[in-house]
């Protein structure tokens, strides 16, 4: 039946291959005739290329017809090979592919045979498998159970041998069943048997309660014979106890054993740190020998710090924070002569003297915990306690070299509540104080006028008694151990400084009337002082830190950081003082604006005679038998040099060079704009002009410099101007009129052997003025005025 089929199917792929046939010969035929222009085309090309318009190229024709007739064989043959080649193909894969189709029927029909072979297997063998499920169901069961009363057993076990233990006085082997059963009550930990786990936890802490009271029981004993705790100063006139040596080998002995029983009882808990409040850090617990040794100095400080007893007092904390001071002093020595010793031969990586630290302040936290919240309605006692506290800490850390790494008495002030009482007390204070100081009678004077040496800033006494309180607040918060409320801190200190800025600004204003006044003066100083103390203040070690942990927390509590802002901060280009210190650069900025504007008021009222003398009929210098200061100048001059002493004595250093440089600028431009561009000269003229100016003016500037003229460079360079001999000054005045000439010609370039008027201003030493400020100078000269 498949042959007949097969052989359909050929004929109907005959059928449709004919079809196919006429199709692409229809299509090749309308291809032919559409091409047809295009192959009379490139015969044409072909013979254009070959022979071209030359007839003696005819003899190339027959060459041609050789070579196309040649590649017109080749082609023909290999049609014919290809033509018969391809039908041969085509029946080997169609062979190939119905080979393939008998072989996977084939491949198909055993799968069909194999499976239903292995469903009928798996159908019988279900009910042995639903059995043998069963039976091993039953047997975990009975294994769970035989587990359980083993665990019961292996407690029961141990807990006897403990008792034996004990009942032998086997303290060693007992510490050892311990551990071995609380190893036991950790492999349980991940267990279901919740009644299992209980009783387990029960008869270990049963029998780790038993050795536990027996060993420190034993080792309290040792410890009161030992003279332990010491309360009072020791003294070294006590003889040793004649069994010191067995004494020694029994705290060993005790001490070890108590080490080893710490082991176990670190597995007994799932938690084994000390509880501690929140915001504390997580530290280990102390360890037994020591937990045992603090209890008599944890009974004595209960008894005297709570309750009704008298040295219970609020407003008294130095009196425990002493104590504890006083106990860590007292003790410290027997821990490291006793203690430590046999801790370093036991393996133990403690520090018995920091143990004993740790274990009293936390007396001293506890008390400090309950106390601080009772204290935040009074200012007065809450601020007694926040310098005791600070006093405490500095000796804790200092002293008896307690870790950073451990919390100290300041963590409990950090705590929400206390650490905000905190920073509202500090700014309370601190506006009262400043209140105080600005309406204090030498507040704006100097402690320190009479002291030369001392006064380089003379910083008036306001200002540097709030800069003190700033240091004080700083290293009242230096030591906090959070970033973050260090910057809380540094935040009430730039507030503090703006604050102090406004009422800088205040009083200046009230005393601008009188610029040149002592208060104004010690006004302009105070600004001063603090941009200079707070510049140094950002190359400190201990603020460049905190700049660090700005650019983290910092938005926080300095508020939003631009992209800029935190760019700076982080790569250390600005500091955290930076928008403080362009506040103060500008009140400096506009007071010393002020102080200039009064002194060119009056130096402007004094030279007006000077500006109006007859400059164009002056006696020449020949006629002089010597030059003399022109008497219209004594006034200004006099005034000059009484505003410049009178300053010098009221400013700093820097604040005065500041102001004589600017006021040699402004007296520059005066002078040559109010005096010589008002004026004609003579010869005489000009020379008094420049008398007056390099012998008398210029000189009252040499105390403060050793060249004055290059601050008066319009003045300086007027009177060369003027001065210049008849011959150079009409040279001169050719070059310029030769150049300007040149420069409405539109000419580019000069003579070579033409200077430029830059160079021939640059050879008489005048370099500011520009070539049309000489012509007018020039023009200035009476010799002139003729032509």
């Amino acid at each position: 039946m498949a042959a007949p089929a097969v052989q359909h199917s050929n004929n109907n792929n005959s059928m449709k291959e004919g079809r196919k046939g006429v199709n692409d010969s229809k299509a090749e035929s309308k291809c032919a005739a559409e091409d047809g222009g295009g192959s009379v085309d490139h015969v044409a090309e072909l013979v254009e290329r070959e022979i071209g318009g030359d007839l003696k190229s005819l003899r190339k024709v027959g060459g041609l017809l050789e070579k196309l007739t040649e590649e017109n064989s080749l082609l023909e043959e290999q049609v014919l090979t290809v033509s018969s080649s391809v039908p041969l193909r085509v029946a080997a894969a169609l062979s190939a592919a119905e080979e393939s189709r008998t072989k996977l029927e084939v491949l198909l029909q055993k799968e069909r045979l194999l499976s239903n072979t292995l469903q009928q297997h798996l159908q019988g063998a279900q009910s042995w498998a639903d059995s043998l499920g069963q039976t091993l169901g039953q047997l975990d069961t009975l294994e769970r159970h035989m587990k359980y009363l083993q665990c019961l057993a292996r407690i029961e076990e141990l807990s006897d041998s403990i008792q034996q233990f004990l009942m032998t006085n086997s303290v060693w082997e007992a510490i050892g069943a311990v551990g071995n059963m609380a190893t036991l009550d950790m492999g349980l930990k991940e267990s279901g048997c919740l009644h299992l786990q209980a009783f387990l936890r029960e008869t270990l802490h049963f029998w780790h309660k038993i050795l536990k009271d027996k060993l420190a029981s034993d080792f309290e004993e040792v410890l009161t014979q030992l003279h332990w705790p010491i309360v009072s100063p020791p003294t070294h006139s006590l003889s040793p106890p004649a069994n010191a040596q067995e004494l020694s080998n029994q705290l060993e002995l005790l001490v070890s054993q108590l080490l080893s029983l710490q082991m176990s009882d670190d597995l007994i808990s799932e938690k084994r740190e000390v509880p501690t409040r929140p915001g504390l850090p997580q530290t280990p617990p102390l360890s037994l020998p020591i937990q045992i040794m603090l209890l008599p100095l944890s009974k004595r400080f209960r008894y005297h710090f709570t309750g009704n007893r008298q040295t219970n007092s609020l407003n008294k904390p130095e009196w425990y924070l002493t104590q504890v001071l006083v106990w860590m002093g007292h003790n410290s020595a027997f821990m490291e002569e006793k203690i430590q010793p046999i801790l370093d031969r036991a393996g133990a990586n403690v520090n018995a003297k920091v143990e004993l630290c740790r274990g009293l302040l936390t007396l001293a936290q506890e008390k400090l915990a309950h106390d601080a919240p009772r204290l935040l309605y009074d200012d007065a006692l809450f601020c007694h306690l926040v310098d005791e506290v600070l006093q405490f800490e500095k000796e804790l850390r200092t002293t008896h070299a307690y870790p950073s790494t451990y919390p100290g008495a300041l963590h409990i002030l950090l705590e929400e509540a206390v650490f905000q009482k905190w920073l509202s007390v500090e700014r309370k204070m601190a506006v009262e104080k400043v209140d105080a100081m600005l309406s204090a009678e030498g507040a704006w004077s100097s402690q320190y006028k009479d002291i030369t040496d001392m006064d380089e800033l003379k910083a008036p006494d306001c200002a540097e008694t709030f800069m003190t309180l700033l240091l004080v607040i700083t290293d009242r918060y230096r030591s906090l151990p959070c970033p973050q409320a260090q910057l809380n801190f540094l935040a009430l200190q730039r507030e503090l400084v703006d604050d102090f800025r406004i009422r800088l600004t205040q009083v200046m204003k009230e005393e601008s009337r009188q610029p040149l006044g002592a208060r104004y003066c010690a006004i302009l100083n105070a600004a001063n002082y603090i941009s200079t103390v707070l510049s140094d203040w950002g190359d400190n070690v201990f603020f460049l830190q905190l700049q660090q942990a700005a650019v983290s927390v910092g938005e926080e509590v300095l508020g939003p950081l631009g992209v800029t802002e935190s760019g700076r901060l982080a790569s250390l280009e600005g500091s955290l003082f930076e928008g403080l210190l362009a506040l103060l650069e500008r009140l400096r900025g506009d007071m010393l604006g002020r102080l200039l504007d009064a002194v060119m008021r009056d130096v402007k009222e004094k030279a007006h005679p000077y500006s109006r003398d007859r400059w164009i009929s002056l006696p020449s210098q020949c006629d002089q038998a010597t030059m003399s200061l022109s008497s219209s100048a004594c006034p200004m001059l006099l005034c000059l040099r009484d505003h410049l002493l009178q300053l010098q004595q009221l400013l700093c250093l820097p604040l005065f060079q500041m102001f004589w440089q600017g006021l040699a600028e402004r007296l520059d431009l005066f002078l040559y704009q109010d005096v010589i561009l008002y004026n004609h000269f003579n010869e005489g003229g000009a020379a008094q002009l420049q008398f007056d100016m390099t012998r008398n003016l210029f000189p009252l500037f040499g105390h403060y410099c050793k060249r004055p003229e290059n601050f008066f460079k319009h003045v300086k360079e007027a009177c060369i101007i003027l001065n210049l001999k008849v011959g150079p000054a009409l040279l001169l005045c050719d070059v310029l009129k030769q150049a300007e000439e040149g420069l409405e010609e539109g000419e580019v370039s000069v003579r070579p052997q033409q200077p430029t008027p830059e160079s021939a201003l640059n050879e008489l030493g005048v370099y500011k003025l520009s070539p049309s400020d000489v012509q007018i100078l020039l023009n200035l000269r009476s010799a002139w005025l003729n032509h």
